[in-house]
């Protein structure tokens, strides 16, 4: 089995902290693999970095481990942990990150890193990716039987979930979780509750429309169908309604940001 550790946070590429936390996995385990997922999640946004992290978690190999620093409570209280769901391993604060791989495999086993042999000798109050969470990882795909992280807790920290609703018949209510490089806002309107509204629609895309900031957007396969500058919904490649202008920024168009309402409609056309 390959020895990948899957690399997710906010540190940029500007400073040492991605490298840094490169080396600190390749001390524990030299002949790692390490996939840097991205650096540039923006600062500080947990909820966010928990959005790409399971967007990316499918499509890697079983048995990789994914370390996850978007840490804005690190040195304090907040607890470091490791977590073993669906074949893969988790590493990083207990402080949300893990959410939505929670939800998906309520089955996980979730540990406290406690082991400070598995830790650099020195950890910085500061830069636990490096000292506490990039080495645990390294020493668990080196062959590190879980178990030696520490204790099992069954308290992780969660962040509070939104789930689509309808708010009237046919209006299926969400939110934008997320906001892509291209300014193209990702919705919570995915998985059954697109399939359920999509069977209602007899899959016909004609009979649906976006709505998101008082403004009525078709629902196509792709950004493509629209013509430039136009604005569109679609199923995006994370299962989830994205909105989109063809070669422009929906966020800047819709002044759209985490959180922004998007709701989902079903036209009932006259036969």
């Amino acid at each position: 089995m390959p020895k990948i550790v899957a690399l997710l946070t906010d540190y940029g590429t500007r400073d040492h902290y991605a490298g840094s936390l490169r080396g600190a996995v390749l001390a524990a385990c030299p002949d790692a693999q390490v996939v840097d997922l991205t650096h540039h999640v923006p600062s500080h946004a947990v909820r966010e970095a928990a959005f790409v992290l399971r967007a990316s978690v499918p499509v890697f190999p079983a048995g990789t481990a994914f370390v996850g620093v978007v840490d804005p409570g690190v040195g304090t209280i907040r607890r470091g942990i490791a977590m073993r769901a669906g074949g893969y391993l988790f590493v990083g604060p207990d402080n949300g990150l893990f959410s939505l791989i929670l939800v998906d495999h309520p089955e996980a086993e979730v540990r406290e890193l406690t082991n400070a042999d598995l830790f650099r000798a020195c950890v910085s109050s500061t830069f636990h990716g490096r000292d506490i969470f990039g080495p645990v990882a390294g020493a668990l795909v080196r062959g590190t039987p879980f178990e030696d992280v520490g204790p099992v807790i069954d308290d992780a920290v969660r962040f509070e979930l939104k789930n689509p609703e309808y708010v009237e018949k046919g209006v299926l209510e969400g939110e934008v979780i997320y906001v892509d490089t291209y300014g193209n806002l990702v919705s919570s309107i995915g998985g059954a509750a697109w399939q359920t509204f999509v069977e209602g629609a007899k899959g016909d895309l004609t009979e649906m429309v976006i709505e998101v900031s008082r403004v009525i957007l078709p629902v196509v396969t792709t950004f493509g169908d629209v013509p430039e500058e136009d604005a569109c919904a679609y199923l995006g490649s994370s299962g989830r309604i994205e909105i989109a202008v063809n070669q422009g920024s929906a966020a800047k168009r819709f002044e759209s940001s985490i959180g922004s309402s998007v709701k989902l409609k079903r036209l009932f056309r006259e036969v």
